[in-house]
């Protein structure tokens, strides 16, 4: 990217210096000099004695980037304001779209942990269930048969302990209940990836209140960081619909 002329060289804009940009924001002159070296802002003009000169074009950059901030974060914020200076806007668009999709991610599992406590509090017990039961009673209680459970052992979503000395699988409650919840997901055409991370919310919260309790937090986080990106994405199309001004010339 060549490096711009003063912004006022040709008349246009208000020329501000660094520490003008930095009482804009509240910032330190050095974030607002870190910025532009990040690519957060575009290039700042110099003056004949080499000093920074600043236009309204990066007090827009560095509004649109502090609303980018609460939406992404400082690390995909940084890179989607350094890749529309780089002059590749669908490539920061694409940024955007997979934030966007990551959240889509996060609430898809949420919803699916949602439905295996569904499941948990549904299940009456049956009077088959005691602990160390082998792998062929368990297949029966819960209607699959051997080698699904075979097959979710292998993506180490089940670890049933081992019986010595004759390596036989043992299946106690917590291990019955896992069986339960990865079946009623996969019936919900859920993949093995995407139960994993259920059944490691179960077993860090211990029970299913606590876990109630925690995806109740969960689902209300989801909602401020969707309106927080919402918003930013709004301020990027702001941005680029103003274009990048003078200081691009």
């Amino acid at each position: 990217m060549k490096r711009p002329r003063d912004p006022d060289a040709d008349g246009r804009g208000s020329r501000l210096r660094t520490v003008d940009l930095a009482r804009l924001a509240g910032l330190s002159t050095q974030q607002i000099r870190n910025y532009e070296e990040a690519g957060v802002l575009p290039p700042a003009g110099r003056t004949e004695s080499g000093y920074r000169t600043f236009g309204d074009v990066h007090r827009r950059a560095l509004l649109t980037y502090r609303t980018l901030l609460a939406g992404y974060g400082p690390v995909r914020a940084t890179r989607i304001m350094r890749t529309v200076h780089d002059g590749d806007v669908p490539g920061a668009l694409a940024l955007v779209d997979a934030a966007h999709a990551a959240l889509h991610e996060e609430r898809a599992s949420l919803r699916a942990t949602g439905e295996a406590l569904d499941t948990l509090a549904e299940d009456t017990p049956d009077p088959r269930e005691r602990s160390g039961l082998r792998i062929g009673e368990v297949a029966a209680l819960i209607g699959v048969r051997p080698s699904a459970l075979r097959v979710w052992e292998a993506a180490a979503l089940l670890t049933p302990p081992r019986e010595h000395p004759t390596g036989y699988r043992l299946y106690g409650p917590a291990e019955l209940r896992d069986a339960r919840v990865i079946h009623s997901l996969r019936r919900s055409h859920y993949l093995l990836d995407q139960i994993r991370p259920v059944l490691e919310d179960l077993r860090r919260e211990g029970g299913t209140k606590s876990l109630r309790r925690a995806l109740t937090a969960r689902a209300e986080s989801l909602t401020t960081r969707s309106q927080a990106m919402l918003a930013a994405a709004g301020a990027l199309s702001t941005y680029l619909a103003e274009g990048l001004g003078p200081a691009q010339a």
